[in-house]
This record gives C-alpha cells, structure tokens and sequence, in this order.
C-alpha cells in the first residue's frame, strides 16, 4: 500500500528498460518501494535493468510483455495483478521513430502509432481495470509536450501522444472517485539514448529531472505534471499562435 505521502510499496513498469522509468524506479525504491515488476520484451538490456534494482535492495521481477501484441496484454500483466496488489503502474514505453523515413514509409508511421497509442490504449485498459478491482492505485503515463500541438519536425510522433494524452484525461475522469490515481506526464526534450544525437530543443531535462517530478506529482495527487513546470506556461502560448505564423518558427 502507499505511504502517507503518496509512494509506492509497490511498482509495475511498462516498457522496462526506459531510462526515465528506471530513473524514477530508483528514486522509488530509495523512498519506499521494495517490489518492482520490469515488464518487456525478453532481452539481456531487460534483465541488466533488473539486477541494477536489485542491487538497490528491491525485490525485482521481470515479465515478456509486447506493446504490439495488445491480444497478449491481459495475460502477461495479469500474471503480475495475481501476485498481489500493485500500488503504481508506469506506462513508459514508446518509440520517437524517423519524421523522415516514416513518411516515406508508411508502414513504420504506422508502427509508432500502434506502440505509442494502440498498444499503450490497450496496456493502460488492462492496468487501470486491475487497479480498479484493487480499489487502490497510481496509473503514471509519460505523454510528451510534442502531442500538445503538431510540429512539421515530429507529427508522426507527435500525434500518437496527443491521442494518448486524449485517452489518458478521459480515463482519468472516469476513474474519478474509485480509488484509482492517474497522472499524466509531460516531459519536454528528454536527454537519452532514445534522443541521442538530435537537436536539443529549449527548456531539455534528464530522466532523473522527470523521475523528480513523478515524486512529486505522486506526492501532491497531481493529474498532470509537466517537466520542467516552465513548459506548461510556453505551450499555453504556443497554442494560441497563428498557425500561419507557427509554420515559420524554428521548432
């Protein structure tokens, strides 16, 4: 169960190998979380995430779970749910993709669409209904400031968060009053293997900046966090810029 302040006893993750979810899994465990479930696909990086909490003093788990294999999902994490409560759930994973390449191939536009959007739809239905069943809990999602307006830079992207965001404040609503806790997240420019190489964007953070800020949020019963607070204030502006003028600007 949660402690008074908010924090997990215990933590599922969903995409257990990104390095904002284990950031904040470490920040957990230091707290008071003592058991984690890493759900993934099967891989040495799942497994070395793993040992790396456990070497923190948590009692840690992993389970095969696929983003693209929605018909899979209510198996895989009701294998965790049967094992006892579950005080937070992190829905971490995603894909940026290729603005370029996926346009030209819609195929792979088509990919980030199904793991950012469908098969976080799917993942989060099965969470939040095991949640429910509990009477108790905390749904995390990581959305991202690129799905508060579309950008000529990232609207493949972009797009498949906007949808989750959408879904994720219309579950939040209808899961009001029955114990559940969801809180969206809203980092901007990440600096991580995901955004390796790309042009840092103003206002960039850190995995451990965002893992900060899901402390937080869980702490103050938040619904929404955005990372750092400065961008809820710039894209309040940005979407009420001219979409003739936004074309011209430099992001």
């Amino acid at each position: 169960m949660k402690d008074a302040f908010g924090l997990p006893q215990s933590l599922l993750v969903l995409g257990g190998t990104s390095e904002i979810a284990l950031a904040t899994a470490r920040r957990l465990i230091a707290r008071r979380t003592c058991t984690v479930w890493l759900a993934g696909r099967p891989s040495p990086a799942l497994e070395q995430s793993a040992a790396d909490l456990r070497a923190l003093g948590a009692d840690v788990h992993t389970v095969a779970f696929d983003a693209l294999d929605p018909e899979s999902h209510e198996t895989a994490l009701g294998k965790v749910f049967t094992e006892g409560d579950i005080d937070m759930v992190l829905l971490a994973f995603g894909i940026l993709g290729d603005q370029a390449h996926d346009e030209r191939e819609p195929l792979s536009a088509v990919r980030v669409a199904q793991t950012n959007y469908t098969g976080a739809v799917s993942a989060t239905l099965v969470s939040a209904s095991a949640l429910q069943n509990q009477g108790h809990g905390s749904l995390v999602v990581l959305s991202s400031v690129a799905g508060e307006r579309a950008r000529r830079a990232n609207f493949i992207y972009g797009s498949s968060k906007a949808g989750l965001d959408t879904f994720t404040q219309g579950l939040g609503d209808a899961l009001h009053g029955t114990g559940v806790h969801v809180m969206i997240v809203r980092p901007g420019f990440v600096r991580s293997k995901m955004t390796a190489g790309l042009e840092e964007t103003p206002l960039a953070t850190t995995p451990e900046a965002v893992a900060t800020a899901i402390e937080v949020g869980l702490r103050r019963r938040s619904e929404t966090v955005w990372v750092p607070g400065a961008l809820r204030l710039v894209m309040s502006a940005l979407r009420h810029v001219p979409r003739a003028m936004f074309r011209r600007l430099p992001i």
